[in-house]
Parts: C-alpha cells; sequence; structure tokens
C-alpha cells in the first residue's frame, strides 16, 4: 500500500456525504429513517474503536495512550462549541427547519468531524498495511445520514445543490489529504501512531455521544438501541474477519 491508496480511500470514505446528498431529497421527510440509519453508523463507528484504535493491545504503551483520548476528546470539544456558537451547530440535525447558519461554519463543522476518521484510515493503513474494512465500512456508512442532514440545512441556510456538491467534493479530498497525512505520520514511527489513533479516537468518541447518537434516538426512537448493536456486531464481524 502507498501514501496514494492512503488519499483514495480517504476520500472514498468521505465520499459518501455525496451519497448523502443524494439521499436528502427522498429521506428528508423520512427522519425515523435517517436516525435508524445514523444509530447503525454510530455502533459500527463504537466497534471499530473499541477493536481497531484502542485494543488491549494498545493499552501496554501505558499512560500516553489514556492522554492522547483525553487529548483528542478536548480537542474536539473545544473545536465543537466554536463552530457550533459560529453556524454550525444543527450539521447532523435531521429536523432542523429554516435556519441561519453559516454554510462556511458547516463546512468546517463536517471537516472537523471527519478528519479524524480519514486520519485513522491512513494510520491503519500504515500500520496494518492493507485498508481496514471494518473503520472504513463504518466511516462509509455513518458519513450517509450526516450529509442527508447536512444537505437539507445547508439548503435551508440559501446553499444551491450545485455549491452543496462543490462543499462535500472538497471535503472529501480534504480527508484524502488528511488520510496521507496519517499514513505518513505512522511511518515516522509506529509508536506514534498508535498515538494518533488514540488522540483520534477521543475525537470520534466525543462526536458520537455529543450530536450523533442524540440525534439518531431523537427521530428513531427506542429502535436505535439495537440498530447500534447491530452495527457494533458488523464492525466487529468485519474486524475479525480480516
Amino acid at each position: 500500500m502507498s501514501i496514494w491508496a492512503a488519499f483514495l480511500w480517504g476520500a472514498f470514505a468521505a465520499g459518501s456525504l455525496l451519497l448523502g446528498q443524494a439521499l436528502a431529497g427522498p429521506m428528508e421527510r423520512k427522519r425515523r429513517l435517517t436516525g435508524l440509519l445514523m444509530g447503525f453508523g454510530a455502533g459500527a463507528l463504537l466497534s471499530a474503536v473499541a477493536y481497531e484504535l484502542i485494543p488491549e493491545s494498545n493499552l501496554g504503551h501505558g499512560l500516553g495512550i489514556g492522554l492522547g483520548v483525553v487529548l483528542g476528546a478536548v480537542t474536539y470539544f473545544v473545536l465543537d462549541r466554536i463552530l457550533d456558537s459560529s453556524g454550525a451547530g444543527t450539521r447532523q440535525s435531521i429536523g432542523a427547519e429554516k435556519e441561519s447558519g453559516s454554510g462556511m461554519a458547516m463546512f468546517l463543522g463536517a471537516l472537523v468531524d471527519g478528519v479524524p476518521e480519514s486520519f485513522i484510515l491512513g494510520t491503519t493503513l500504515a500500520l496494518g498495511g492493507s485498508v481496514n474494512l471494518a473503520f472504513l465500512t463504518a466511516v462509509f456508512v455513518s458519513n450517509i445520514p450526516e450529509g442527508v442532514a447536512g444537505t437539507i440545512n445547508l439548503k435551508a441556510a440559501g446553499s444551491t445543490e450545485r455549491h452543496i456538491l462543490r462543499m462535500w467534493a472538497a471535503l472529501a479530498i480534504t480527508s484524502g489529504l488528511a488520510a496521507a497525512l496519517g499514513y505518513l505520520l505512522a511511518h515516522a514511527t509506529h509508536v506514534q501512531g498508535l498515538y494518533a489513533e488514540a488522540f483520534a479516537a477521543g475525537g470520534v468518541l466525543t462526536m458520537l455521544s455529543d450530536s450523533m447518537l442524540p440525534e439518531a434516538f431523537e427521530h428513531g426512537g427506542k429502535p436505535v438501541g439495537l440498530l447500534v448493536v447491530l452495527g457494533y456486531l458488523v464492525a466487529a464481524a468485519l474486524s475479525f474477519a480480516q
């Protein structure tokens, strides 16, 4: 595997935002279905964090792994609060109506959500020698409902379909670059790659608990719990099948 492969896989995973845009029209009124899909994606990401980003073998590196997770969580939390105050707070909201949020703020918010995931894809590809199918699937699926919600809210804020398409395409390219950076960092030293994964894992866990899971349960109802478990098991099965 090469740095170009890392770029392509990172861009591919984020490219499902474009699929979310295509589905935004027919799913705009099907909020329950979108909430269920979001729950499945959240469960898959939880499994990927548990089995791929912070496996038991990584805990042997001591306090550094725990500090990496905490630092990643705090970094995401602070950036998310800043972006929310700038108009990005509805980027994952399925039920938002007309909003005055900034399109650029929503783009930056989606970038903050997606870059850690793409970075992880690059590091795991470098450390494992092949793409991590479980994590790739988790990221791809979880980006679809974010693409749906983000498209709906960007249109409500006045963005055109063409502008949204360019925005998601730019985000996919940026995610590819993040994956390439993760690949380079992991090759620099194996231990740094583990710490980078721990940092990104903290950000992903905070994103799940802060917005993705609450939004899924709000619109999908109690069955979301079952979809979270299903997503977790599917990603776990893919992890062990590799």
